[in-house]
């Protein structure tokens, strides 16, 4: 067996929130919940919500948080640099490395900056990893300087683009992807190279 991920929209942008769920323990974990807290808990009855894992600060992604966490009493967890930036009240920060257990399954915590200074992804450590607004299919994820954007190519060289290309992507808006279909839009680009001072919402 494997965790289940359930992926629905919530919020006016719309934006992706995800649950991770083990049918064995009957917990799960609650990713981004950016709006629609009835929808979010219509999602996770029956299951001990154990965490909400935030992959960043931004207000599309945590905009039900108090509700769903006042509801469930789980454990929320971000990055402290994006909790001091966002000024959230976070129970748990999480580094590159972390491990957070979901039944007898563990996720593991990517820290992939660049978007935003304490930007995460989630990995189910069976192909699919939750990345938040790390990449998109047909580019990176927006960025407010060029200097953000340059951490931004760095990390998705050293860090994205090594995963595996069967690696499954589950970005914070649209739909999902594999590292294989997109790595040559991103070669592409990255061979081509880009203008001094780039930044804000790019495509490959």
């Amino acid at each position: 067996m494997t965790l289940d991920l359930i992926k629905f929209e919530v919020g006016p942008w719309p934006m992706n929130c995800y649950v991770v769920r083990c049918n064995e323990s009957h917990e799960c974990a609650i990713i981004d919940p950016g709006a629609d807290a009835k929808k979010i808990l219509k999602a996770v009855e029956g299951y001990d919500v154990k965490f909400i894992l935030l992959t960043h600060g931004h207000p599309d992604h945590i905009g039900a948080l108090e509700k769903v966490r006042k509801k469930t009493g789980a454990i929320v967890c971000m990055h402290d640099k994006d909790a001091a930036r966002f000024k959230i009240d976070s129970n748990l920060s999480l580094f590159n490395g972390d491990e957070l257990g979901i039944g007898s399954y563990n996720l593991k915590v990517h820290h992939v900056p660049g978007h935003t200074a304490g930007q995460l992804s989630f990995d189910l450590q069976d192909g699919r990893i939750i990345v938040g607004d790390t990449v998109f299919v047909g580019g990176p994820g927006k960025t407010w300087s060029a200097e953000d954007f340059e951490t931004t190519m760095n990390n998705l060289r050293e860090i994205v683009f090594k995963w595996p290309d069967n690696t499954e992507f589950n970005p914070g808006h649209g739909p999902k992807s594999t590292i294989g279909a997109e790595r040559p839009a991103f070669e592409n680009f990255i061979r081509a190279g880009w203008e001094k001072g780039l930044f804000g919402d790019v495509a490959w």
